[in-house]
Formats: structure tokens, sequence, C-alpha cells
């Protein structure tokens, strides 16, 4: 992984390595504690490694941002599966945000506000400039289109599985799509940054 500031600030807000670690720790809390003890407790556990999580990260004083997320989608996920009495339902939340996620970001490219850039923009405290040049606008887009199409092979893959009851495999595959697929997609948010920037500095200075 490139060690640039850009770089490194992208990887940051999604966590890191950490915090794709530690979004995996509660599902796979249920799929064991399920086959254990039973559906309701293997909820107990899944939310309790949750707070947990967020306890440790609040001792060391690391960025809670990831981790509260997390812990609401776990509560979610939790309550979801508790009403329904079904395991799967645990992984429902994560579906549906998958398929709505995957189709904001393909709405923002064809409103020409690819999503890629306007939060790069945020984060940097900068203005959309790069709107209105072409090719930065067209790298944003396929940066946006890369990490559309992350959340939509996600979507399609876990929607699968749960409607064939597959809760170990759900597991499996929200944890081996992971790493690959948000490395891709960050891969590429960095090639449109650096590009971007890159063209802004150039322009400022013609």
């Amino acid at each position: 992984m490139p060690s640039d500031d850009k770089t490194t600030t992208l990887w940051q807000r999604t966590g890191g390595v950490t915090g794709l670690v530690q979004s995996s720790l509660p599902p796979t809390t249920l799929v064991i504690a399920n086959s254990w003890w039973g559906l309701y407790p293997a909820i107990a556990a899944a939310v309790t490694t949750g707070v947990l999580i967020t306890l440790v990260r609040l001792a060391r004083r690391q960025q809670l941002r990831p981790a509260f997320g997390g812990f609401v989608g776990v509560a979610i996920s939790g309550a979801l599966a508790a009403r329904s009495g079904e395991a799967r339902d645990f992984f429902l939340a994560d579906i549906w945000w998958y398929g709505v996620a995957a189709v904001i970001l393909a709405a923002s490219i064809l409103v020409r506000r690819p999503l890629v850039g306007v939060l790069w923009s945020a984060m940097q405290g900068a203005g959309m400039w790069w709107r209105h040049d072409r090719p930065s606008l067209r790298r944003y887009d396929i940066a946006t289109g890369v990490l559309a199409a992350v959340f939509a092979a996600r979507f399609a893959v876990l929607h699968r599985l749960y409607e064939d009851n597959q809760v170990g495999w759900m597991t499996f595959s929200k944890i081996a799509m992971n790493y690959p697929l948000w490395a891709a997609a960050l891969l590429v948010a960095v090639w449109a940054v650096r590009r971007a920037d890159r063209r802004f500095s150039y322009c400022r200075h013609a």
C-alpha cells in the first residue's frame, strides 16, 4: 500500500486494517455462537463483541467513527435477527445497505457529481472545481463506478446466500470480499485523487 498522504488519509477514513478486521468479528461471533448455544445467545454475543470493540478503541484513543458506525450496524442487525428468529437476518441490514449504496453511487455519476470527488473535496475543505474539468470528472466517475461495483457485488452475493439461508457462507463471503474489493476501490480512488490534484495544480500555475 502506498504511504503518501492521500492514500493514508483515505485508508484511515475507512478504518484501516484494524477497522476491516473489527468489522468481521461480530458476524463471525454470531455464526460460532449460534452453532454452540442457539440464536439468541449468539445475537447477544455478537452485540457484546461490537460493544467491546468500541470500548477498546475508546481506551486506545483511536478514531471512534468506524467503531461507532459498526456498533450501530451490529445493534440493528441483532434487532432484526431477534425479531424474526432467523440467524440470516443478522445480515439483512448489510445486504440492503450495499444495495442502496450501489444505487446512490451510480446515481451520483449520472447527475455529474461522483461521490468519490464530492467526499474528497469535503474532507479537504476544497471546492468542486473538478466538475468543470473533464479529465478530472471522468477519473472521479471511474473511481465512483468501481466503488458502486464493489457494493453491487457484495449485495448480489449476500442476497443470493440469504435466499439460500447459507449463514456460514454469508459470514465467509462478507469477510473474503472485504479486503480485496476495498483495496481495489481504494487504489482507484487514490489514482483519481492524485490525477485530479495534479490537474488542479497545473491549471492554477499555468
